[in-house]
């Protein structure tokens, strides 16, 4: 009896409970290790997701790392606004094109004066009154209080004794820079957007590069004479090709002052004197003759600041650029402008390439 009394005890130790092994107790093991398979997996899930997150994390950081690099590696040199000035003798000088709009001329000189690229401003004063001794004073202390570079800034009127056209394009003396931003006193393009077609110019310092394209095509032919329309931005945009970049808002080379003054044509000159608006024109022309290749247009936004649309919103407008260009194509003796569907566009302001 006792010996019964003892297995029967020692079975009742073993299972934990009455000593049989019931159907329910084995479920509830069974959930039990299932549960703790689960705990398991769960915890080798989350270490996986987790070091699958600090690969992608550091997949990414090389990612950015090689393309910060990758322009040193490849020879390219990105021009950040405060190293441009470091070729092309020191900058670029801007010379600004004024008539009568003092109100204009004083928020472009003090625009142009905070570019920290900007060596020298000059501006063609080309009207019959001098600029006021109060007009120079109050432009010198806004470039000196505007100015970002550590030398002091070179700020200068040029004044001409006549109103011609011309005069937009004579020679600098003591010009200290290769490369001249021509822009009217109603037009402003922000520093960055200007110091990147800086960079481009530096690429093809021999072309015009600008902000405003236009293009010419073949309207007909007649006794083998050539008859060429003027396209303005709508013809741009729906032709998707252009052969000029206007003097508005363009670089050129500063050897292009003394060609167009001292080597083009007299012929030319007279006629550019004459008609008055087609200086912008010639100058294109006179270009791609020593060029033989299309100009640039740089993608950007520019501002005209303005009241008014300007000149090419006057009635007859497009007929006398339509005039100009074929008057002065025929003065050439040829066709000089090259036509090109090519925009520089800086890949930091667009999303897709």
């Amino acid at each position: 009896m006792s010996t019964l009394v003892q297995i029967r005890d020692a079975g009742v130790a073993a299972d934990g409970g009455d000593g049989f092994d019931s159907p329910a107790k084995q479920k509830a093991a069974n959930r039990s290790a299932y549960s703790n398979r689960s705990l398991r997996r769960a915890k080798q899930f989350l270490g996986a997701a987790k070091f699958k997150l600090f690969f992608a994390l550091f997949a990414l950081s090389v990612v950015v790392l090689i393309t910060s690099r990758l322009s040193s590696w490849m020879g390219w040199n990105h021009h950040h606004s405060s190293s441009v000035s470091s070729t092309s003798r020191g900058g670029y000088t801007v010379l600004i094109n004024t008539w009568r709009q003092k109100s204009l001329l004083k928020q472009t000189v003090a625009h142009y004066a905070s570019c920290q690229s900007v060596d020298a401003i000059h501006v063609v004063w080309s009207e019959s009154e001098q600029p006021t001794e109060t007009l120079k004073t109050y432009l010198n202390k806004i470039v000196a209080l505007k100015s970002q570079k550590a030398h002091k800034l070179n700020f200068k009127f040029d004044i001409h004794a006549d109103d011609e056209p011309k005069s937009r394009f004579k020679p600098i003396k003591d010009l200290r820079t290769d490369a001249i931003f021509s822009v009217d006193d109603d037009v402003i393009v922000p520093c960055s957007t200007l110091d990147f077609a800086f960079s481009v110019w530096q690429s093809a310092p021999f072309t015009m590069v600008g902000f405003v394209p236009r293009m010419h095509w073949l309207d007909k032919e007649q006794n083998n004479v050539a008859y060429y329309r003027y396209g303005g931005w709508w013809s741009v945009w729906w032709m998707g090709t252009y052969s000029m970049v206007l003097s508005k808002a363009a670089f050129f080379h500063s050897k292009y002052l003394d060609l167009y003054t001292h080597k083009m044509a007299p012929s030319i000159q007279d006629y550019v004197s004459r008609e008055r608006t087609c200086e912008d024109i010639a100058m294109s022309l006179l270009v791609a003759n020593a060029t033989s290749g299309p100009p640039i247009w740089v993608k950007g936004k520019i501002y005209a600041i303005g009241a008014s649309a300007g000149i090419s919103s006057v009635r007859g407008h497009s007929h006398r650029r339509n005039k100009c260009l074929n008057d002065l194509i025929s003065l050439y003796g040829t066709l000089p402008l090259a036509s090109t569907n090519v925009k520089a566009v800086s890949a930091r302001n667009e999303w897709l390439w």
